[in-house]
């Protein structure tokens, strides 16, 4: 009975030893024991004018449900660095960073940027130049200026038709329509044509009297369909217009700016029967020869839109959109003397959109961004992911100045959930925020149990025998 004894205490000694030196040599990045401190400078995201960026515009994307969905941090490092300039392998902390700050060219051409070009003098009273696919403006002259924008105010009308109606609708013209003055097709009363026939003569001979039987059929009333073109403008983000008219005659109260007309533009060119019809140069509706108005079609390489617009108080403007080299971009010029003016003015902003700026990707969608520290997690580190596609025009100067600012943990509490916000990433230029990135976690990863830890214990404990460790005791 007392060799039984002897023996069990024998045992109990014995695993209290391996225990004991087991976690003396456990590492520490399995969280045996030690508290993590936050990071220095660790807080919310902020932009450029110092205010807490809104997670919906793709600011710091922590948040209560995130605490809920995500892993906790305990630390948030905030960075800025020249993005030429960012080596992530040479990280001196626990962070590894595989994706190496490279800025790519993807715009197909066989030149060069011009670092040196000026942006160009043009006789208009206001214009702006934007990228189609980012809205970013690359020239603007009295931008958000309000004025009267003249027929230009169709590519709205066009816009609310086509995402509220069937273009294979018969639409008959009615009296009021046939009256309308200005630029016309000649429609009479009582007569019938669909829809698709209406936007043909609205946007390529700039047609009041189409206007009017479009508004008719789809709003009931011209009326209606004004409060449905405003409605349609505020959720694009254009701010500054007000429409009276879906034709754009002189009216009280009724205005716009170049840039609205460029975001409502951007929205329209999504749709291909729009983009098919703002690039044909003549066409034909029953009864009617339809030919272009718009002076670039043809005669400016790589031009397919978009519309003209003239009235006495707005002065003559041009929509234009012209794609090279895969950029595509938008020109608005309002408040041009003649036609040959606003023609010119706009070839100037294209060509000078074309010759100072390149599309440049600066994150593909699913890189691995980052490796971040798990604390107490079954996985030593969690790879985090980029949230989308980051491409934006720059100039040849923008991009080699361009900074990036890291929003990235020091570390992460376990447990992670696979698609949990973990971070972001800012591209700032000139102290403005160009573009912003969340990053995810990529994989699940739950959190340590004492089973684990035990596990690990005998690991460490017969590595240390097989080492012969304690070969000496």
């Amino acid at each position: 009975m007392e060799l039984r004894y002897r023996r069990i205490m024998l045992c109990f000694m014995a695993m209290i030893y391996i225990l004991i030196t087991g976690f003396a040599f456990l590492p520490m990045e399995h969280g045996a024991y030690g508290n993590v401190e936050p990071a220095a400078g660790s807080g919310t995201g902020s932009g450029a004018d110092g205010n807490a960026i809104p997670a919906a515009a793709g600011g710091n994307p922590g948040s209560s449900e995130e605490n809920r969905q995500g892993s906790g941090r305990s630390g948030q490092g905030k960075e800025s660095r020249d993005f030429r300039n960012i080596d992530r392998a040479s990280s001196d902390d626990a962070r590894i960073y595989p994706a190496a700050g490279r800025i790519q060219d993807v715009t197909v051409s066989t030149g060069e940027t011009n670092p040196d070009i000026k942006p160009p003098s043009i006789n208009a009273m206001a214009a702006v130049v934007v990228e189609e696919s980012t809205g970013r403006i690359l020239y603007e002259k009295n931008a958000l200026q309000k004025r009267s924008i003249a027929s230009t105010t169709k590519i709205m009308t066009a816009l609310v038709a086509l995402e509220n109606a069937n273009v294979e609708d018969v639409v008959t013209v009615s009296k009021r329509a046939a009256s309308i003055g200005g630029s016309v097709a000649g429609l009479r009363h009582g007569e019938k044509y669909t829809l698709r026939e209406l936007l043909y003569a609205l946007l390529i001979i700039s047609a009041n009297d189409a206007a009017i039987a479009i508004a008719e059929h789809v709003g009931g009333s011209v009326e209606g369909f004004a409060v449905m073109m405003n409605k349609r403008a505020k959720s694009l983000g254009a701010v500054n217009s007000n429409f009276v008219t879906p034709h754009g005659l002189d009216r009280e109260n009724q205005y716009s700016t170049a840039y609205d007309v460029a975001l409502i533009t951007i929205e329209a060119l999504k749709h291909p029967l729009f983009r098919e019809i703002v690039s044909t140069v003549s066409s034909y509706i029953p009864g009617h020869n339809l030919h272009n108005t718009n002076e670039l079609l043809g005669t400016y390489p790589g031009a397919d839109g978009v519309k003209t617009g003239y009235t006495g108080k707005a002065g003559r403007c041009l929509v234009s959109t012209a794609q090279r080299n895969g950029m595509r971009l938008i020109s608005v010029v309002l408040g041009s003397p003649t036609r040959s003016a606003r023609a010119e003015a706009s070839r100037k902003l294209l060509d000078y959109g074309f010759e100072n700026y390149r599309m440049y990707r600066l994150m593909s969608k699913g890189d691995v961004y980052a490796k971040i520290p798990v604390y107490r997690g079954v996985t030593e580190y969690v790879e985090l992911k980029t949230d989308r596609d980051i491409v934006l025009p720059l100039s040849r100067k923008e991009a080699e100045a361009l900074e990036v600012r890291e929003h990235v943990p020091d570390v992460v509490n376990a447990p992670v959930y696979a698609g949990a916000v973990s971070g972001y990433v800012e591209f700032v230029l000139d102290g403005r925020v160009l573009a912003q990135n969340v990053l995810k976690a990529g994989e699940d990863i739950r959190k340590t149990n004492y089973l684990d830890y035990l596990e690990l214990i005998f690991r460490t404990w017969g590595k240390m025998i097989r080492e012969g460790m304690f070969a000496s005791l």
